[in-house]
């Protein structure tokens, strides 16, 4: 029972730690979503796109991570796009909220081979405020931290650079998050303040040879921290089925683990989805494969989105894909 406790505290310190860093980013990016993972993805569609998450971890255990947040990404010319994220985050008694405003531009290498490459930047706005109101000296919290004396927040400015490179089915996004060192002077010198991270996404679209309609795409998603070399891959799979009216459902299957455990997840689960005349209904739940599972019920995430506004791109570089 100690060693539980012990795991549990462990993985909440770590949470706070890593979240505070970096927004989490579970299977919001599966959704049909990319833009989560970079601002290269704004302006691709031919549609204006919008997408809310509500993300909850570790359903049952108290203050767990909580995590709200939209996006919306539309294109604003035949090769470029704009797009804008808000967001909310909780984890015990540390709150987030913030906005990252993208810009994305895209370019033809090669016409017939359909070869694109696209360039994005986000400027990024973050507010970390602890709340210490509710600190209490209880039989768990024996004695408040000494860094923490009083109510505080810091607002930091920041930005995220990618680049995205697409043949065909393939492509491949490389992006380096918040580039520049976090504001720390409001807070003890314990608080990191080298915030860059860096994210490869990578997959590939099989058309299925049944009738053209229905594709499968595996995918993978590494995150690496600069601060302290952590690093973790998705692996995913995702099967679609289109209909004649280019509606669609999907399922999937997504598996995390810190890319020196490869064999001990992280996280794994199933997702399903379908888009329907241009509403959009996504699930995904993952559970944590340690011995904290039996205290919580997994992590949750639900998306609702809108696709509306549709407008085709007068260059292939920004047209969606053509489902025959």
């Amino acid at each position: 029972m100690k060693k539980i406790i012990v795991s549990l505290l462990l993985l909440a310190v770590t949470t706070v730690y890593s979240q505070e860093l970096n927004l989490p980013v579970f299977t919001q990016y599966l959704a049909d979503n990319n833009f989560v993972v970079s601002p290269t993805f704004a302006g691709i569609g031919d549609n204006l796109r919008i997408r809310a998450n509500g993300l909850t971890q570790w359903v049952g255990i108290k203050d767990a991570p909580d995590n709200q947040s939209i996006y919306a990404d539309f294109r604003i010319a035949d090769q470029s796009g704009i797009g804008i994220s808000l967001y909310n985050d909780s984890n015990g008694y540390t709150k987030q909220t913030g906005a990252k405003v993208s810009f994305a531009h895209h370019l033809i290498l090669d016409y017939y081979s359909k070869q694109y490459l696209s360039f994005g930047i986000s400027y990024n706005l973050n507010n970390f405020k602890i709340d210490i109101d509710q600190f209490t000296n209880t039989y768990d919290r024996p004695f408040p931290d000494p860094y923490i004396t009083d109510n505080r927040s810091i607002s930091n400015h920041n930005f995220d650079v990618g680049f995205l490179y697409r043949n065909k089915n393939y492509y491949v996004s490389v992006n380096a998050n918040n580039i520049l060192n976090k504001l720390t002077n409001r807070f003890s010198v314990l608080e990191p303040n080298l915030l860059r991270n860096y994210q490869l996404y990578s997959g590939y679209v099989m058309k299925l040879p049944s009738d053209g309609r229905a594709e499968l795409e595996p995918s993978t998603y590494i995150q690496y921290f600069e601060s302290d070399g952590r690093s973790s891959t998705d692996l995913n799979i995702k099967y679609r089925k289109f209909n004649r009216y280019d509606d669609y459902y999907w399922a999937g299957l997504s598996y995390r683990f810190l890319n020196d455990q490869v064999a001990k997840p992280l996280n794994v689960g199933p997702m399903a989805g379908f888009k329907k005349s241009g509403f959009y209904f996504g699930y995904s739940y993952q559970v944590t494969v340690n011995k904290i599972a039996a205290y919580n019920s997994g992590t949750h995430v639900i998306t609702i989105g809108l696709d509306f506004l549709q407008g085709i791109s007068n260059c292939p570089c920004t047209q969606s894909p053509v489902h025959e």
